[in-house]
């Protein structure tokens, strides 16, 4: 039997029963239009997260004092480790080849004021070298250079949050800000960066020089991170060694071979430890979304039973007049198949545009990739050719003259 034979028969019998076929493509179509969404979200999500740690910095390697650990899925330092000084990161700087440059950090929850208004915010002691290692930029007014750290000059630089609570989203540059008590000159705002990983606003902050920091505002002599950045991508690892060496040497660990009061992170362990996150995330909720195929798939299998069982007499006719075993066979699977690659396609339509709703309608990032069309349609004609081959080898099997006799 010639297959546009066999096609233009199947589609007349779907289009006879119309009710029948569409409760059989629905199945599919959800599937399929599942399958493309959750992979969009799963996409998009990374994308996202992805996005968020190219955006920490460049080569970007994080030295924390003490051992950093993961509580409720945020990172936290364990203890109070003093040992992290400002003279570790000119050493830093100068000894390892493949240290670009080096900056150190110091925070502190405090409360700020201007005129009338208040607000508790992060004070982030740092040295102008961060901006380039955290690609953090200058919106409005100017950041505090290496000169004027030296100087401990009260100079502050705010984030986007700290303007608009104090000052309503309006230039402040110029204005006075009190931190605790002492008065710091604001010259400059940053650009705004959102949240990080954490969830943390990262605009919800103001930069001061870490020198007035440490002597006028928090009183200390150790800092608490080191943030720095590697050469290129290829000296990561390289630089990473080199910075434990010399932290090493230099608080004196090397000597009876004791464990680091510091932890190091990079930013190619992160970006790996996120994309495998994600990548259980998605492979989860793809795998959710495919058992919904599955029932498409079962739709199909008790179509093709109902029709066999209706079509017993055209079975038994078309094999009276000559038509093989392997005819009934074919003619079935094509139904399947017809089946199969309709739901597929819409599937794939209403999959893609509801991603596009999704992503008007809500903040929502989704990422349509082609792959996952392509492979949903191809699973999705796989489930239909599997669970239609079944009712098409048992109509091929079916006595001619007893399918003849049945009513």
């Amino acid at each position: 039997m010639k297959i546009s034979k066999s096609i233009k028969i199947s589609r007349n019998q779907l289009l006879a029963n119309k009710l029948r076929t569409f409760f059989a493509l629905i199945g599919i179509i959800i599937g399929v239009s599942a399958v493309i969404v959750m992979v969009a979200i799963g996409n998009g999500a990374q994308h996202e997260v992805l996005s968020k740690i190219e955006s920490m910095g460049t080569n970007l390697i994080i030295v924390n004092a003490g051992q950093v650990q993961k509580n409720v899925g945020r990172q936290q330092i364990r203890g109070t480790v003093t040992t992290l000084t400002l003279k570790n990161v000119d050493m830093l700087a100068s000894d390892c080849p493949d240290v670009k440059m080096a900056a150190p950090v110091q925070t502190k929850k405090m409360q700020v004021k201007w005129e009338n208004l208040s607000t508790n915010t992060t004070i982030t002691g740092t040295t102008s070298d961060y901006q380039a290692i955290r690609n953090f930029h200058i919106e409005q007014g100017n950041f505090f250079t290496e000169e004027e750290n030296k100087a401990s000059l009260r100079y502050a630089v705010l984030g986007q949050t700290v303007v608009n609570n104090l000052f309503g989203g309006r230039n402040p540059v110029g204005e006075t800000v009190r931190i605790g008590r002492i008065p710091f000159s604001v010259i400059g705002v940053m650009e705004s960066k959102g949240a990080d990983l954490n969830g943390v606003d990262q605009d919800d902050q103001i930069f001061i020089p870490i020198q007035t920091a440490l002597r006028r505002v928090f009183n200390l002599n150790y800092i608490n991170t080191i943030n720095i950045q590697a050469t290129s991508i290829e000296e990561m690892d390289n630089a990473t060694s080199q910075i434990s060496e010399v932290l090493r040497e230099q608080h004196r660990l090397s000597r009876g071979n004791k464990p680091d009061d510091f932890t190091i992170q990079n930013q190619i362990e992160l970006l790996e430890t996120q994309k495998e996150t994600t990548n259980t995330f998605t492979a989860l909720i793809v795998s959710t979304a495919g058992v919904s195929l599955l029932v498409g798939g079962i739709g199909i299998l008790a179509i093709m039973l109902i029709a066999i069982r209706e079509r017993i007499n055209e079975i038994g006719l078309r094999m009276a007049i000559g038509a093989s075993r392997k005819d009934i066979l074919f003619q079935f699977v094509i139904e399947s198949s017809i089946l199969s690659i309709g739901g597929g396609i819409i599937g794939i339509a209403v999959g893609a545009l509801t991603s596009v709703v999704v992503i008007f309608a809500t903040n929502w990032t989704l990422s349509i990739s082609i792959p996952s069309l392509i492979y949903s349609f191809l699973f999705s004609l796989a489930v239909g050719l599997f669970f239609g081959v079944y009712p098409a080898r048992k109509a091929s099997k079916l006595d001619p003259i007893e399918a003849l006799r049945s009513e």
